[in-house]
């Protein structure tokens, strides 16, 4: 069955465009210079991301978790004109490399990247997003989506990775600690009543959630 499934991956792969030529650059070297590589998004994540960022055309963008910049290098290919895109990395080592590649895009000017703790830093900002994409430490998830909702707007889209932890969230028997903050998060935003959500089984699981 894994063998299927990763057919159907690349396929899906392969027929999807990759938003932006420095992509691939920017994989090679969290290969190479990251402990945990399989963070990244990838080209059918990417894709994706980009695909909900040109479809919203969002003036501000929130990112919670850089990582090495490859996610917020697609969404930022759907802001509007004159938008702003802010991505918030723990990392000092991974703001560095996300920093490197961010410059040789043509969207350098609209990113910035901000380091440290995303939940002091995240009620400082004195923006409204209308794109919001949560991925960082999974203990955080509650907190982060509760700080972001305080600065969303009816319509706003909040998107959340990892919530399907690699098929871990259907153990109900004994799941990890990891696993059962991600199943109760899902719960929590499945019942929460400002928003409406739905869950994309694509690579990780991705929550895609729309402010009412």
């Amino acid at each position: 069955m894994q063998d299927i499934n990763q057919a159907i991956h690349d396929y899906c792969e392969k027929l999807s465009f990759l938003p932006n030529a420095i992509l691939p650059e920017i994989e090679r070297a969290t290969h190479l210079e990251t402990l945990a590589p399989r963070m990244l998004s990838g080209h059918l994540q990417g894709a994706f991301l980009t695909m909900v960022s040109k479809m919203t055309a969002p003036k501000n963008i929130l990112e919670i978790g850089t990582f090495t910049g490859y996610s917020a290098i697609c969404l930022a290919e759907g802001l509007a004109s004159g938008g702003e895109l802010i991505t918030i990395e723990y990392n000092p080592e991974n703001a560095e490399i996300a920093r490197r590649f961010f410059d040789q895009t043509p969207a350098k000017n609209k990113i910035t990247l901000l380091e440290g703790d995303a939940k002091a830093i995240i009620p400082r900002l004195d923006k409204s997003f209308d794109l919001v994409f949560i991925d960082a430490d999974k203990e955080g998830y509650a907190v982060y989506f509760d700080l972001v909702m305080e600065k969303c707007h009816s319509g706003s889209i909040i998107l959340v990775d990892n919530v399907l932890w690699d098929g871990k969230v259907i153990n109900n028997e004994n799941p990890d600690k990891k696993t059962r903050i991600i199943q109760e998060f899902n719960l929590k935003i499945a019942g929460d009543n400002r928003v409406e959500t739905t869950i994309v089984p694509l690579r990780d699981g991705i929550m895609l959630t729309r402010v009412l």
